[in-house]
């Protein structure tokens, strides 16, 4: 089912595999993405041919500076026939959820996200509300404009499983998409291969996928290393710590195996660390990499042998 998923996408969405292969690692391990590259790239094909694929419910919300808390979340409305207040559904009502240019809205209208990416629901005056299963946020930013923006606080990053970057196509990857665009080619098109149900299986077998206590303490090592490492500011959260643990579950069962190995660590860890750390002003004066820095965080952790 994963293979049928993961190809169908590449068909799509051409020349960025490893990139289709975090995003479904993130939905496989019940994570949310953040899409952080310069327009035109494909940030919003991604997020709808995934929908489409996988057969699920898909709704987009484009954040501006006026966007309210109440879009995303929903509001009471006061029905003048029955004399009641009801819950009309805010945007985080669907199972896959676009949140376009998330930067350009404000701090409190940001914050009305976390809930819903935290524990699964919003609460709208007092009353808590379930939301779809599943339910995956995949929010966009532009990393060059910063004119009318707010960024993301450590608070937030912090929610998502992982930053990715799409960057521009190879040439032939390019013509490809030209030439699927010139065929007028609409995302009703796509024929879904799984539905909302074979997800939910799907996250249900790789919670059973092997992780052992070696693995584990490898894992905190690395996530302890980054604590120490003077580059950096402060190190990850645990948050983090578990999300690399999930995340190479996910690797794993991507890979057909069921039990996770050090390279499935290795492999996941860059992209769900590096939005969590901030370098310190004397790093960044010797033009420290954050990346860089992780890479060889990872040699230093020593490798279990088992």
């Amino acid at each position: 089912m994963i293979k049928k998923l993961r190809n169908q996408i590449n068909e799509y969405f051409v020349g960025k595999e490893e990139v289709v292969d975090n995003l479904l690692i993130c939905l496989l391990s019940g994570g949310h993405v953040l899409l952080e590259d310069v327009p035109g790239v494909g940030k919003t094909t991604l997020a709808r041919v995934l929908s489409a694929s996988a057969g699920a419910d898909f709704g987009r919300i484009q954040f501006t500076p006026d966007t309210l808390p109440g879009d995303v979340t929903g509001m009471s409305v006061y029905n003048m026939k029955t004399g009641d207040f009801e819950y009309r559904q805010g945007a985080v009502m669907h199972n896959f959820l676009l949140a376009d240019e998330i930067n350009r809205t404000s701090p409190k209208t940001q914050s009305s996200l976390l809930e819903a990416m935290a524990e699964g629901q919003v609460t709208v005056d007092g009353r808590e509300y379930r939301l779809l299963d599943p339910f995956m946020v995949i929010a966009t930013q532009n990393p060059i404009e910063y004119l009318g923006t707010y960024p993301l606080p450590e608070a937030q990053l912090d929610r998502f499983m992982m930053k990715l970057s799409i960057g521009y196509p190879q040439k032939e990857s390019e013509i490809a998409l030209t030439r699927n665009a010139l065929c007028s080619k609409s995302f009703d098109d796509i024929p879904p291969v799984c539905s909302a149900s074979d997800i939910i299986s799907m996250k249900q077998e790789v919670e059973k996928i092997h992780l052992s206590d070696k693995l584990l303490e490898y894992i905190q090592e690395i996530s302890t290393l980054t604590r120490k490492e003077e580059s950096f500011v402060t190190g990850v959260s645990p948050r983090a710590t578990i999300y690399l643990a999930k995340a190479a579950r996910a690797k794993a069962y991507m890979d057909e195996r069921d039990f996770v190995k050090p390279d499935d660590v290795k492999a996941v860890c860059v992209n769900t660390f590096h939005h969590r750390l901030v370098l310190t002003p004397q790093a960044r004066i010797k033009n420290g990499n954050t990346d860089s820095i992780i890479k060889a965080l990872i040699l230093k952790a020593r490798i279990p042998m088992e």
